[in-house]
């Protein structure tokens, strides 16, 4: 794509990352077909092309952001389906990015927009913040119609309609600590808590943290670490998400310094992406662009890690079908495809794939609180796929695709990590179906 930049213009790092960007762009319209928004709506604009023109348009021109393209723009998911499509490499990811920050900076929004983007990133990245929220949800529950039926407020309802009607008790694996081997060590990991993961599924953690000692890993909780960054990064909030991805840099570097550290396990896979991409984020940055890059480096979804590892036989080889939902951020953000599939057929399941896999779900963060009707629409395709698969559980590493599928699906959802850590000989996950189950051997 030719672009026509001013040497002032490519001064801006932003501005020149995002020319580089552009450039690679032939026009092809490869991604429309494999875009979320653009199968749903069938607005060229609703597509990684059509916003595209739109971000090339306003960043060359310099102009603050309009109505249009923040429509445009704000209906994007970030699903990165595009690519993986894609055969130029056009880096989507980084040139939307780019967009939301120049969003932030030069469009004023609605008023009741503005406050409710500011109230998520208020509670959300904050478990204290967050789980207080839930118990004020139970009383406003009943208020989701009326709020539905008023346009401003609609994202209001899809939190209410989102919310849990029950929420478990802190964990005591989100506390900061070591959790020693079982067996002889092999190994020391950190691994990310997270924010709003602990609060609804604390038990994702935990089945990690039980299995990888059982394996003999050396697992660290470290004081300190937050929020990746990712919810705020992707409203554009730049700074808020930089000092998000500072703190814990510092804080896994102090780790890597003292015990060292084999791998940082991320069990979301929504954080992984980001969390892989602080080299990127922190590109600018003289004091933290090395030692984010080495942290990048050491970020490993927890399936990822373990294919590394040589797994004992599975205690019991458990007589269930899985479907296999692969997130977003999973497949097309890590690119990992393979190995959590891989895992689950070792451990004796039968793995079967939903059509339309390459689809969002429509959970994105908080897309499905901003963009409630679109993700709706999303949800409930990809809800339809994989009950067609027969399958009698869904499997899928992403606590933001556990809490949407699981808000119209009438099959458990849980983590793959929580199903590998019960063959391996941890509990078997709530929700699960009791197998008829052999002793393996």
């Amino acid at each position: 794509m030719q672009t026509n930049f001013t040497p002032q213009q490519l001064l801006d790092p932003g501005v020149a990352e995002s020319e580089k960007i552009l450039r690679k762009c032939v026009h092809c319209g490869f991604c429309t077909a494999t875009c979320p928004t653009y199968v749903t709506l069938g607005n060229e604009l609703d597509s990684p092309r059509g916003r595209i023109y739109l971000i090339k348009d306003m960043l060359e021109n310099g102009r603050p952001a309009d109505e249009q393209i923040v429509k445009h723009v704000d209906r994007c998911l970030s699903c990165l389906a595009c690519m993986t499509t894609c055969p130029s490499g056009v880096n989507y990811m980084h040139l939307v990015d780019h967009a939301r920050a120049h969003i932030e900076k030069t469009y004023k929004r609605p008023v009741m927009n503005r406050f409710i983007r500011a109230l998520l990133a208020f509670v959300l990245p904050y478990p204290q913040r967050f789980r207080l929220s839930l118990t004020a949800a139970k009383l406003g529950r009943p208020l989701a119609p009326l709020f539905r039926s008023i346009p401003a407020l609609k994202p209001v309802a899809a939190m209410l309609d989102l919310a849990p009607k029950s929420v478990p008790a802190t964990s005591r694996f989100a506390e900061p600590g070591l959790h020693k081997p079982a067996q002889e060590k092999r190994g020391r990991v950190a691994i990310l808590t997270g924010c709003a993961q602990p609060v609804l599924k604390p038990g994702i953690n935990e089945a990690a943290i039980r299995l990888l000692t059982r394996l003999g890993v050396e697992v660290v909780v470290p004081k300190g670490e937050g929020c990746c960054g990712s919810l705020v990064h992707h409203m554009g909030r730049e700074e808020a998400a930089l000092d998000d991805a500072r703190r814990n840099v510092d804080v896994w570097t102090r780790e890597l310094n003292t015990g060292g550290l084999d791998a940082i396990i991320v069990t979301a896979s929504g954080c992984g992406t980001t969390i892989k991409d602080y080299g990127h984020m922190l590109r600018l940055d003289p004091d933290y662009r090395d030692k984010a890059a080495v942290i990048s480096a050491l970020a490993r979804d927890i399936t990822e890690y373990l294919t590394t590892l040589n797994l004992p036989a599975p205690q019991h080889q458990a007589d269930l079908v899985v479907a296999y939902h692969s997130a977003c951020s999973m497949q097309h953000g890590q690119k990992l495809t393979r190995q959590p599939k891989d895992l689950l057929k070792a451990a004796g399941f039968t793995v079967r794939e939903p059509a339309e896999g390459h689809l969002c779900c429509g959970s994105a963060g908080t897309y499905n609180i901003m963009q409630a009707e679109i993700a709706r629409t999303l949800r409930d395709r990809k809800v339809k796929n994989i009950e067609a698969t027969g399958a009698s559980v869904i499997a899928t590493g992403n606590i933001g695709c556990i809490t949407q599928i699981a808000s119209a699906a009438k099959l458990p959802i849980v983590h793959t990590v929580e199903l590998l850590d019960w063959v391996y000989g941890g509990p078997r996950p709530e929700g699960v179906p009791a197998p008829v189950m052999r002793a393996a051997g």
